[in-house]
């Protein structure tokens, strides 16, 4: 799993970022992770971003009576 995760952050966002010094990497790291967690559709997610994967999770329950 971890794999996966590092494959596709360096696909996504390292491989085209700019990497001219450490310090601009850390400036940029939020972002990537922001977008990562709230934008970006995840096949094992059903194409939901994991915020918006969670949130349908959350109201599914809400729906069966289950807190």
């Amino acid at each position: 799993m971890a794999e996966a995760f590092v494959k596709t952050f360096k696909r996504d966002y390292v491989y085209v970022a700019d990497l001219s010094s450490g310090e601009k990497v850390i400036e940029q790291l939020p972002g990537w992770f922001d977008y990562y967690n709230n934008n970006a559709p995840h096949k094992g997610l059903k194409m939901f971003s994991p915020r918006e994967f969670l949130r349908s999770s959350m109201e599914d329950l809400k729906k069966v009576g289950c807190n």
